[in-house]
This record gives C-alpha cells, sequence and structure tokens, in this order.
C-alpha cells in the first residue's frame, strides 16, 4: 500500500501566496453583455450596434469599436486608452471624463457628443465630424484634429463656439 503525501502544513502558506502572486486577473469575456463597469479589455466588436447603452466606468482599453454604432451611448468615465472608433457613429454620445488617450477616432461621426472633461491626449480625429461637440475642459494636448469638422463645437474653454467652417482648428 503507498499514498501520496501532498503538502506538509508548513509549506501551506508559502504556496498559498505563490498562488496569489501568480494569479492571472479575471477579465469579463468580450461576449459579456453592454453594461455600466464592463470590462471589454482587447475585445473585438466591430460594427455592433450599440444605440443608446450605458458603458459608464467601462474599460475599453486597446479594444476595437471600428464602424459601429454608438448613438446617444452613456460613457460617461470610461477607460478606453488606445481605443479604436474608426468610422464609429457616436452621435450624442456622452463621454464626460472619458479616458481616450491615443484613441483612434478617424473619419467617426461625433456630432453633438459631450467630451466635458475628458482626456484626449494623442487622440487622433482625422476627418472626425466634430459638429456641435461640446470639449468643454478636455485635454487635448497633441490630439490630432487635422481635417475634422469643427463647426458650432464648444471648445476646451467651455465659451469658445467654432465659427461654422472650422476645419482642423477650431476659427
Amino acid at each position: 500500500m503507498f499514498y501520496i503525501r501532498l503538502v506538509q502544513p508548513r509549506h501551506l502558506p508559502t504556496l498559498v501566496l505563490a498562488a496569489l502572486l501568480l494569479a492571472v486577473p479575471a477579465y469579463a469575456a468580450c461576449t459579456s453583455p453592454a453594461a455600466p463597469e464592463v470590462v471589454w479589455r482587447r475585445c473585438l466588436l466591430d460594427g455592433r450596434d450599440l444605440t443608446g447603452v450605458d458603458l459608464s466606468r467601462g474599460v475599453l482599453r486597446d479594444s476595437s469599436l471600428q464602424r459601429s454604432r454608438l448613438m446617444r451611448a452613456r460613457m460617461v468615465g470610461v477607460d478606453a486608452v488606445e481605443g479604436r472608433f474608426v468610422s464609429a457613429d457616436l452621435t450624442g454620445a456622452d463621454l464626460t471624463e472619458a479616458t481616450l488617450r491615443n484613441a483612434d477616432f478617424t473619419r467617426a461621426v461625433l456630432r453633438g457628443a459631450i467630451f466635458s472633461r475628458a482626456d484626449l491626449r494623442g487622440a487622433r480625429l482625422f476627418r472626425a465630424d466634430l459638429t456641435g461637440a461640446d470639449l468643454t475642459g478636455a485635454d487635448l494636448n497633441g490630439a490630432d484634429f487635422s481635417s475634422a469638422i469643427l463647426d458650432g463645437a464648444v471648445w476646451t474653454d467651455g465659451q469658445r463656439r467654432c465659427a461654422a467652417g472650422s476645419v482642423g482648428t477650431c476659427q
């Protein structure tokens, strides 16, 4: 008769500590339903219809939502660093206090979107349509507005409204 000696009691605390240190953080699956605080990190969500969803305080880091429909989406405080919103429609979306560093909004429709106090450092807004968008208090350091339409957008000071025909810079 033989037996297997699994672990001596004196080694148990060391094994538990090692397991905790080596544990991989659990992330929600990319198939999780749209909801506040959802974690869609490194997800491919291209072409989705997310009209009117509430993704507040969600994590969309490194995710792709190219050609997705996010009209009137509530994305307050969302973390979408390095997110890709190329050709997405975010008309009327609320991105208040969102972290959008290095996000790509190339050719995105952002008409009437709210970027109040959002972090858009290094974001790419090439040929984006920001007609009537609110950029009050937004951090735009290094953001690329090349050929972006800024007609009627409220600029970062919250006072100045871009003139009709403003393309690339707020006139």
